[in-house]
């Protein structure tokens, strides 16, 4: 099944999320090979594409995982997480309709 795993970063996360960054697409990558990953990306904090120093206010992730906990352990493990990125991650069933 599918989950959203929707992210909220802390303030002034921007430093937090380069030194981990690597960690944490890798993560993504290894999702994409399996045939997982439905899309991921973040929440730009401005209405820009690249947001400069007003940096992120989140992140989601869609993905395929075979249970809820699965997805929220995959969650809780993620770079961001660890780093102290995140101030709160919500991971619930997506149902995708379109396209």
């Amino acid at each position: 099944m599918l989950y959203a795993i929707l992210s909220e970063d802390v303030k002034n996360s921007l430093d937090k999320r380069q030194s981990a960054r690597p960690d944490h697409l890798a993560r993504l990558e290894k999702l994409r090979e399996e045939g997982r990953l439905v899309l991921a990306g973040p929440h730009p904090a401005v209405d820009a594409d690249d947001p400069g120093d007003a940096g992120f206010s989140g992140s989601l992730v869609i993905a395929e995982f075979d249970s809820l906990d699965d997805a929220r352990a995959w969650a809780d493990a993620d770079p961001y997480a660890i780093a102290g990125v995140y101030a709160r991650v919500t991971v619930k069933p997506f149902k995708k309709v379109l396209p």
